[in-house]
């Protein structure tokens, strides 16, 4: 018995050394298993995963593989800087000489800074003068031979310069890819030693460009200036700049350092054909497409149909849902998604062609149980039809008008008009117009109800609540007209001042938009001041209208909650009430300006001969532009002739001569001849005030508070020594006496006040 039990413990021992045997070489296996795969791990590239723990962003700036900042997380040659030395930091290629500003890994490009380069006898050949040759360099962050290129499609090569130069543009090996030359013709005006191009375009004058060959990382540039050329002008410069990142006339007129350009980048120095494209190309999902020229050859990836992302990474292109991106296809049916691409087909119990619009038709089957329906049905429809039609068709008619008027209204910027008046509701209450009352108003708009208008617009005169009104209504429907008149709603419903036209309200549900006003039948400043024969306005009724004027635009400027830069201050737009008070209309082209800024880059709008040529030329609006404006005006009113017509002996205009002859002191053959007769010695200081503002330079003019302060003063003045003329009487025996009721009556308001009410005046359109 004994025996028996030592064999059975002694097959249990055995049974438990085999059980232990296999649990150690289970566990063997999987740590085998285990080193395995971190061993395949670390001998992969770099994929998703492993980018993971790099830096992605730089100073805003998104980062992916192949780029990268730390080691081990970018592809030979893409390694970037991030320097935190800059708030917020920037990003810099290699080791940090080219700043960084978008990468592309889709488009296969880097936007970076390019410094232009300042074309001086100093930096290409000392002391030398013109007519020897001088070369420099563009930056030098770029490894010959890539990855970087700069691309040929998107850049330009840039000359500035009026020293009659010829420009060539050298490649890596210094020969010549490309040249342009430059020319600046004499001005025929006075006070400019050349005449800078007016456009976009680099004809040539005063600036020329060509085009980028492909395949370099940069470039040199080679002056060689004409032998009749004595020196080079200081003020040239060279770019290599991406297209639409400049505009000519601000790098003429102002000092730009960087400009834009537009890198190219590639995978080695290889092709789709000679190198297994799954080295650089390593989404499943994604092609290889060849970049070559004449002195490169490279590869990008690219994701394939029907996928987006990044192909340089595993499962880094994904499947996009084309059924989610209309623009991908026109699927009129059922759209399913699949991988890389999608299935149109017509829904249930229908069938044909679901790619275009109705082409899926019921089958038969459907559309007989549908008759079979109809058929069963049809003598109740019928009666329900025939006592319904008008009913139907009266809403159908409404609801085609109203959605007529919501598309106007829309159009017309009528939800930026309702969140202007959204925090004010009394104005926007007494301010929004029906068209229906509108044309009531005016007879439907009837021909006989107009009464003036100019190239932007009609005035109609009519009858509003009792009221006589004028409306002003757009004759082009173009979307620079729609934005001029709501412009003017947005300025003219915040501004309250006596001498600035006031707006009654605006109506938005036309074609285009209305804008309703106070009726007034006097006419503008230019009506009463050109006037056939020797005798217009009276010269005191001048001085106090060029008051009201400046009183205005000082307070346009300065006062108002949100300064307004009027831009075309003219005779045509100074309406004059009963008692010829000024009020300055036609706010369509003016501008809010923040209050912290002291101007703003626009467009140029305005009238000939009234216009800033500062201005003109660069086309940054300040608050002298308007001051330029008003003393232009001021000439006008002194001399009684319009600026755009007048032109001296010796060809000048109306401005130019009349700055020459203050300068001279031989004013007098320019005035008017009633001024010089009615005037009492205020002629000379308003005509050097008139002086001031004209100004080339927008800087050396007074501001609007200053011009209407020396009016004021002269306006003051003048009454005084009115009432002291008139004070001065002799009685019947020969006495000296003072007449204490002379002046009893001949009091005014100062021009300076603002007053609180509610005047609207018309504002008819002239062409600018």
């Amino acid at each position: 018995m004994g025996t028996r039990r030592t064999v059975h413990e002694h097959h249990h021992l055995f049974v438990e050394i085999e059980i232990a045997a296999a649990a150690s070489m289970e566990r063997l296996v999987h740590t085998v298993a285990v080193v395995a795969a971190l061993l395949l791990l670390l001998l992969q590239p770099l994929d998703a995963a492993a980018a993971a723990t790099c830096s992605t962003r730089c100073g805003g700036i998104g980062i992916s593989y192949p780029f990268g900042i730390e080691a081990g997380c970018y592809r030979d040659g893409f390694n970037l800087t991030c320097d935190h030395s800059y708030r917020p930091p920037k990003l810099f290629l290699g080791d940090g000489t080219v700043e960084v500003l978008e990468i592309s890994i889709p488009g296969g490009t880097v936007r970076v800074n390019s410094s232009s380069i300042a074309l001086s006898p100093a930096a290409g050949a000392p002391g030398k003068k013109a007519n020897s040759t001088a070369r420099y360099h563009t930056w030098s962050g770029l490894r010959r031979g890539g990855p970087f290129f700069v691309s040929p499609e998107k850049n330009k090569f840039l000359v500035l310069s009026c020293s009659n130069v010829q420009v060539l543009l050298l490649a890596e090996d210094n020969s010549t890819v490309n040249a342009c030359a430059t020319y600046c013709p004499p001005a025929p005006g006075k006070g400019q030693p050349f005449q800078f191009p007016l456009s976009k375009d680099c004809s040539g004058i005063g600036c020329c460009s060509a085009a980028i060959p492909k395949g370099y990382t940069s470039y040199s540039i080679q002056v060689q200036p004409p032998g009749n050329v004595s020196e080079f002008d200081a003020d040239s410069s060279v770019y290599i700049a991406e297209e639409g990142s400049y505009n000519v006339t601000h790098l003429i007129f102002e000092t730009v350092k960087t400009l834009p350009v537009l890198l190219d980048w590639v995978i080695s120095n290889s092709t789709c054909g000679k190198e297994l494209p799954a080295s650089g190309c390593r989404s499943t999902s994604s092609s290889c497409q060849n970049y070559t020229s004449f002195a490169y050859k490279g590869y990008r990836c690219r994701c394939s149909a029907g996928y987006e992302g990044n192909p340089y990474v595993v499962d880094g292109c994904q499947d996009i849902d084309e059924c989610a991106h209309w623009e991908l296809h026109s699927c009129y049916g059922t759209c399913i998604n699949m991988p890389g691409t999608f299935r149109c087909q017509c829904p249930d119990e229908t069938n044909g062609n679901p790619f275009i619009k109705g082409g899926c038709i019921k089958n038969k089957k459907s559309s007989q149980g549908l008759s079979i329906g109809l058929v069963a049905s049809g003598g109740s429809i019928l009666v329900l039809l025939a006592f319904g039609a008008p009913f139907v068709t009266r809403k159908i008619k409404q609801q085609k008008a109203q959605k007529r008027k919501d598309k106007f209204f829309k159009q017309n910027h009528g939800l930026l008009f309702q969140q202007l008046v959204s925090q004010r509701a009394d104005m926007g209450e007494r301010m929004i117009i029906t068209l229906a009352e509108l044309e009531k108003a005016t007879n439907n708009f009837d021909k006989t109800r107009e009464v003036g208008g100019g190239g932007h617009g009609i005035v109609y005169k009519g009858i509003l609540d009792l009221q006589v009104v004028a409306i002003k209504k757009s004759k082009i429907i173009v979307q620079r007209e729609i934005n001029d008149f709501i412009n003017e709603v947005a300025i003219l419903s915040q501004i309250n001042h006596r001498n600035v036209v006031k707006l009654i309200g605006c109506c938005l549900e036309a074609e285009v938009p209305l804008l309703v006003y106070e009726f007034i039948s006097n006419g503008t400043l230019e009506h009463h001041l050109h006037v056939e024969g020797p005798v217009s306005l009276s010269w005191d009724d001048r001085l106090r209208i060029a008051l009201e004027i400046s009183t205005a635009l000082a307070y346009l400027h300065s006062a108002a909650s949100m300064p307004v830069y009027h831009r075309d201050i003219k005779s045509a737009n100074i309406l004059l009430d009963e008692s010829l008070t000024a009020k300055v209309s036609d706010f369509g082209a003016s501008k809010f300006v923040p209050i912290d800024q002291t101007g703003v880059t626009t467009a140029v709008q305005g009238t000939i001969g009234y216009l800033d040529p500062m201005y003109y030329y660069t086309g940054r609006l300040t608050d002298k532009s308007d001051v330029f404006s008003f003393g232009v005006l001021l000439v006008e009113l002194l001399t009684r002739k319009r600026p755009l017509a007048y032109h001296s002996v010796d060809g000048d205009g109306l401005v130019l001569h009349f700055a020459s002859l203050v300068t001279g002191g031989v004013l007098a053959d320019l005035l008017d001849p009633q001024v010089m007769e009615e005037e009492d010695g205020e002629v000379q200081e308003v005509a050097a005030l008139a002086a001031k503002c004209v100004r080339l330079n927008g800087e050396d003019r007074p501001a609007m508070r200053e011009v209407e302060m020396t009016l004021e003063n002269l306006r003051i003045k003048r009454k005084q020594a009115a009432r002291d003329a008139k004070s001065r009487s002799y009685d019947d025996d020969g006495q000296l006496s003072t007449d204490d009721t002379a002046s009893e009556g001949d009091t005014e308001q100062p021009s300076g006040e603002y007053t609180v009410e509610e005047q609207i005046l018309l504002s008819e359109r002239y062409p600018r």
